[in-house]
């Protein structure tokens, strides 16, 4: 069954989803099945599908257990040295083919991501076509994973550098970027030459199994491409312990990270992980104030503000402090929160009720702590797992929404006098994956993105993720890279072959 099914009054929207559901061209694409070794399997249980914004169910999965995992391992190994030895142009093919049926039918799965996840309609198809390019740039990686030649240091012979698939992949994925997370992943394991079995979130798994079936149509071999949803703990354990799965990549919170490269120690697995984040966004008084409540506002509230790259900590120059949360929350009153099918929703249900308790917690802690809440209505009318934009001024260091990742729509503005000083409280954290500077200065730009401990800075911007970029953080957010041409690497292993006696 679902982890948290909620349920309150919401007439207007009932059924909402359930109808999107219903007009879908596809039918097959809410159908529920697992993919295995080719195979569409209904299962003896089934999960429910829960509309987050009504707690309605809307569909149902099939409940794949441990015995079904061991399936899947075995059918990826056996299916990894014929597609390794495929041409990578060939490999690429069918990557673009699987991207070009995303591409058509890009409504479809974009209705199913709304209804499974709650994020607005258009920042659904956005996802879908961010996710199909990720197929499209790893088809052509894949052609150039380039080996390389070394000066031998030993006469009379050759050395070499090759890059091979490392073999079986597994990937984890999450509920904010359900498909655009798998394409990721999955892009780059199976241009490289590497079979991958995704187990995806619990709350989000109709997206998951739609990809599947398109991936299917464009000529992913059986075994090379599996989908299973399951208990997170039972679907895992086969694929830390078996020593066939070779790589293992993983989106979500840091603890679960933690736990999984644990487990993954004892196979030794090559482990990528894309963890928490808690981003500074950090505005100093130089900046256009109308510029830098843009740049927050985007940063603040894209999926509803459950992103990992969503601006946890606005830090404000005191100089413009006062100018900028006035602006900002003129900016945040305009934003409309519903149902995502309802095409004037800004901001969407949280997809689980926790989420949305941590959010009222951090603002209750701040409230409690002197933090003066601009902007927060009541969300009792629409659901539990609805939060209202809520702007906390006056932050402090101490409060909860200062030290822990918030992922809702909940933005905290904290002033500050000293480039040195803000430097210091955003490196404070043991997260380290985005941050944002927003200045007029050139050298302050340079300067201040080169000394913060985070993997990717954004300098006067709120936008700079997609394919070609190498999306991984410092510290406990994570290991290793994805997308751009790092990504790849992830599902290799590099080979040195030394070849003596060749003198004449």
């Amino acid at each position: 069954m679902a982890s948290q099914i909620v349920r309150h009054k919401t007439p207007h929207w009932v059924g909402l989803a359930c109808s999107h559901l219903q007009n879908l061209r596809r039918r097959d694409f809410v159908a529920g099945a697992a993919l295995i070794d080719g195979c569409w399997i209904a299962g003896e249980k089934r999960d429910l599908v829960i509309d987050p914004a009504t707690g309605e169910e809307i569909g149902d999965v099939a409940h794949c257990g441990a015995a079904d995992m061991n399936l899947a391992i075995a059918a990826a190994q056996r299916s990894f040295h014929a597609w390794r030895a495929l041409l990578p142009e060939r490999r690429g093919a069918i990557l673009r083919s699987w991207a070009s049926l995303m591409r058509d039918h890009s409504e479809e799965l974009a209705v199913l991501v709304t209804s499974e996840q709650g994020k607005p309609l258009a920042e659904a198809r956005h996802e879908i076509a961010y996710g199909a390019g990720f197929l499209e740039w790893f088809a052509a990686e894949g052609e150039r994973t380039y080996g390389e030649t070394i000066p031998s240091h030993k006469s009379g012979s050759l050395l070499q550098v090759r890059m091979q698939p490392i073999g079986v992949a597994a990937a984890i994925t999450p509920w904010n970027f359900p498909v655009a997370m798998i394409t990721r992943k999955a892009g780059a394991a199976i241009a490289a030459g590497c079979p991958i079995i995704v187990k995806p979130a619990p709350e989000t798994p109709l997206s998951a199994l739609a990809v599947a079936r398109l991936a299917e149509e464009a000529g992913v071999p059986n075994g090379v491409f599996q989908v299973l949803v399951g208990d997170s703990i039972e679907l895992s354990a086969p694929l830390l312990r078996d020593t066939r799965v070779r790589a293992l990549s993983f989106t979500g919170s840091t603890q679960v990270g933690r736990l999984l490269l644990e487990g993954a120690a004892a196979t030794v697995k090559k482990v990528s992980l894309e963890l928490g984040g808690h981003a500074p966004f950090i505005i100093f008084d130089d900046v256009d104030v109308d510029k830098a409540v843009k740049g927050a506002m985007a940063a603040k509230f894209a999926t509803s503000g459950q992103d990992c790259l969503a601006a946890n900590r606005i830090y404000v120059q005191r100089g413009i402090y006062a100018a900028f949360v006035e602006a900002f929350a003129v900016e945040m009153a305009k934003l409309r929160v519903g149902h995502g099918l309802q095409s004037a929703t800004d901001i969407g249900p949280m997809t689980k009720l926790s989420v949305a308790n941590k959010c009222r917690a951090q603002i209750d802690d701040a409230a409690a702590k002197g933090a003066r809440v601009i902007h927060a209505n009541a969300d009792a009318n629409l659901g539990c797992n609805f939060v209202h934009p809520a702007l906390l001024s006056d932050v402090t260091d101490d409060m909860l929404i200062a030290c822990e990742e918030t992922f809702g729509p909940v933005a905290a503005v904290l002033p500050f006098d000293s480039e040195e000083e803000v430097l210091a409280r955003a490196n404070a954290s043991e997260m380290g994956l985005a941050a944002y500077v927003y200045t007029d200065s050139l050298r302050r730009a340079l300067r201040f993105s080169d000394t913060l401990e985070y993997g990717m800075v954004g300098v006067n911007t709120a936008s700079f993720t997609g394919p070609p970029i190498p999306f991984g953080g410092w510290k406990q957010s994570g290991l290793g890279r994805e997308g751009s041409r790092h990504g790849i690497e992830e599902y290799m292993e590099l080979k040195y072959v030394c070849f003596g006696d060749l003198a004449a």
